[in-house]
């Protein structure tokens, strides 16, 4: 098992969401062996529990032992007698989701100051250390099985179409988020063209031959499911024209490689530089997250055209981030981040590319990008103000 990078505080009750297959049980079980463990994926406690959520009472220790309740969405109900247990008894609760769509109009009391909120995302560089490959993370992505020691017979391709055949399309069916499994199946498909790239709702409504409102509702499904990602436009104090649409990523680029369909008109390149973008992308929100880094994460981009790739902003300071596959730089590749320098001078610009060492030009360092995977949390330390 990898030391993961994430850290519960033991002094409250936690949500602890992710997505499938990010390894939050497989996580809890090890840091919380001693806990009394309620899996809403058995079906007797799912079906006990789903008739009277009362019976958790009976359930949870009267001592001061941590009740872990797994997939807790599954059962909704549970949450005001989790609340309740909280305040009379005092127990500790450590509740895992891999969706916020049921729990929303439930769990907002909770959030409000009883239970902290914490996200397990696939494994980062920093977490895998050695093991950690470029070639390998951009093929097939950083879920935990697939790097897991256990499971050496494991083939990454026959994983990943099986995770997005039983869980983006099945569970979906199964939880009752949509009746039509074929168009939501042609909906991931063209939101795979969508990867990396500003969100044209009207162009993948056509594309799966489903109305706009559909498609709307199909992209909130997979927020919800936190599978899918909306990385919104920076405009703080802006003095161009900026583009404010969103961007969408997967949240990993492997499920995003396993989605999207492959034939002979499809070049390797589209696909691999939407990897890699998912790549850093990925890094990025794991690392924030994870060390509890004073950012939010953007994108900039202006009407004519030209881009930032990554923002980050916050009271930690003001970082441009550009992704290049290229093992040379010419002077225009850099255009994105020195008009982005020119609207924010402040700004800490840097190149993730495929250089062999670095370099910094014009105030803009340049970084080999595993480099850059490897020690993301030194580059994005708080900037001195003043």
């Amino acid at each position: 098992m990898f030391a993961r990078l994430l850290r519960l505080d033991p002094s409250s009750s936690s949500f602890l969401f992710g997505p499938r297959g990010t390894g939050k049980s497989y996580w809890l079980r090890h840091v919380y062996g001693d806990a009394a463990w309620i899996d809403l994926l058995e079906s007797d406690t799912y079906n006990q529990l789903l008739a009277d959520p009362s019976r958790l009472r009976r359930l949870a220790p009267e001592s001061g032992q941590t009740v872990v309740i797994d997939e807790v969405q599954r059962v909704p109900a549970l949450l005001h007698e989790v609340h309740r247990l909280m305040e009379k008894e005092g127990t500790r609760f450590v509740l895992t989701g891999s969706s916020a769509r049921k729990l929303r109009p439930s769990s907002s009391d909770l959030l409000a100051g009883r239970a902290l909120l914490d996200t397990m995302h696939p494994l980062v560089p920093e977490e895998l250390g050695e093991a950690f490959d470029l070639g390998y993370a951009l093929r097939f992505g950083l879920l935990p099985a697939l790097y897991d020691p256990e499971k050496k017979g494991l083939q990454p391709e026959r994983y990943l179409s099986s995770y997005v055949q039983a869980y983006l399309r099945e569970e979906v069916l199964q939880e009752g988020l949509t009746r039509n499994l074929g168009a939501f199946s042609r909906f991931l498909e063209a939101a795979s063209f969508s990867q990396g790239n500003i969100l044209n709702m009207a162009a993948v409504a056509r594309e799966c031959a489903v109305g706009s409102k559909v498609v709307a509702s199909y992209f909130d499904i997979l927020e919800d499911l936190l599978i899918g990602v909306r990385l919104p436009a920076f405009s703080r104090r802006a003095r161009r024209r900026l583009l404010q649409h969103p961007k969408f990523y997967f949240f990993d680029c492997g499920v995003f490689r396993a989605i999207r369909p492959r034939g002979p008109l499809d070049t390797p390149e589209e696909a691999d530089g939407a990897a890699l973008e998912t790549l850093i992308f990925q890094v990025l929100r794991a690392t924030i997250d994870a060390h509890q880094l004073p950012f939010e994460l953007y994108f900039w981009r202006t009407v004519s055209g030209t881009e930032v790739d990554f923002v980050l902003y916050g009271e930690g300071g003001l970082v441009g981030i550009e992704v290049k596959r290229k093992s040379t730089l010419a002077g225009r590749d850099l255009n994105g981040l020195k008009a982005f320098r020119d609207e924010y001078p402040m700004a800490k610009c840097l190149v993730f590319a495929n250089t062999p060492h670095r370099e910094t030009v014009n105030g803009i360092e340049i970084i080999p990008i595993e480099d850059a995977l490897r020690s993301i949390r030194t580059l994005l330390q708080p900037q001195p103000r003043g």
